[in-house]
């Protein structure tokens, strides 16, 4: 619990101090104090650690954000949960940095996965309810939002559950023209490249000897979006991953795959697009004419839910600021 901000210094500035008790201080203030540091960096006010609380100072309005920050922090280690610079930072970008813990509430416990995937921020664990609860979800954001790591997750999740039979990737494979017969090595090895983030996402999720095992079985399978013409995607939870890069042509054909029992999860990223008229994109296209239709929902990640490096973060607000320049 946060203790009234009574105190003010000479210069007026608030003092506001936050409990750690019950809370290890060591995993609290990070390796060499670089939680407390990138806390005082990101709400720009003055951070100690001093017995069992955390004193704060600075601006009223610096402060009331911190305290928000730093009461998120103290109930992740409470919780058990790891927290490092990047989180705070993360934290920092939330509207309502306190309510921040209670975004993990949608957590994914993968039965017989190789471990469980929590959302990061609520954007996060907004995108894994909307997977849940539509059969068509278009997730829409810039890089390292997790839009296709969730999304994987989600499908593993179903899978495992039982709620579908198979699960289906695609992605374009758009710059080779989708005309792939000038790579080396048969076909599987000629698309591999291609595919290789999504059979990342399945790594870090499932062993890799049994992910071997239900490719064979064609329980999972992963290809180009090429590959997905004439067929109907029956009980299967199915992912179009940089859809940005998916002409209008083919996001029709992909999302009139659709089967009984099975659920389609589209993502992209705008700024991304490969293709040589950025208004050929489906995902452009879907953008304008699908919204409002009955079991479809959008989402849109935000640089705040963006989970690799911080400095991801800054490079896309740096390139959004160009182009907005521009």
């Amino acid at each position: 619990m946060t203790e009234p901000r009574g105190e003010r210094t000479a210069e007026s500035a608030v003092i506001a101090r936050v409990s750690v008790e019950g809370a290890d201080q060591q995993l609290l203030a990070g390796v060499n104090d670089g939680n407390l540091v990138e806390l005082g960096r990101a709400t720009g006010v003055r951070v100690a650690l001093r017995g069992d609380h955390l004193s704060l100072t600075g601006d009223a309005e610096a402060v009331a954000r911190a305290e928000g920050v730093a009461a998120a922090m103290v109930t992740m280690v409470r919780e058990g949960k790891s927290v490092g610079a990047d989180d705070v930072l993360r934290l920092s970008l939330i509207e309502r940095p306190a309510d921040a813990p209670g975004a993990t509430n949608g957590s994914l416990v993968l039965p017989g996965a190789r471990r469980g995937v929590q959302p990061k921020t609520p954007g996060q664990a907004e995108y894994l309810a909307k997977i849940a609860e539509h059969d068509i979800v278009i997730g829409i954001g810039p890089a390292g939002t997790g839009k296709t790591y969730l999304a994987v997750a989600a499908a593993v999740d179903a899978l495992m559950r039982k709620r579908v039979r198979r699960i289906v990737l695609a992605r374009p494979a758009v710059e080779a023209g989708e005309n792939l017969g000038f790579l080396p090595g048969d076909m599987q090895a000629k698309v591999d490249p291609y595919l290789r983030p999504l059979y990342d996402a399945l790594d870090d999720l499932i062993p890799v000897e049994r992910i071997q095992k239900l490719i064979e079985a064609r329980t999972i399978e992963v290809a180009p979006l090429a590959f997905m013409r004439g067929r109907t995607l029956g009980d299967s939870f199915v992912i179009l991953d940089e859809a940005q890069n998916a002409t209008g042509m083919q996001m029709k054909m992909f999302l009139t795959r659709l089967g009984v029992n099975s659920k389609i999860v589209i993502t992209g990223d705008k700024t991304q697009v490969d293709l040589p008229r950025r208004e050929d994109s489906g995902l452009m296209q879907i953008e304008r004419i699908l919204h409002g239709i009955d079991g479809i929902s959008f989402h849109y990640f935000t640089e705040a839910d963006v989970v690799r490096h911080r400095l991801v973060r800054d490079i896309i607000r740096a390139y959004n600021e160009d182009a907005a320049g521009g």
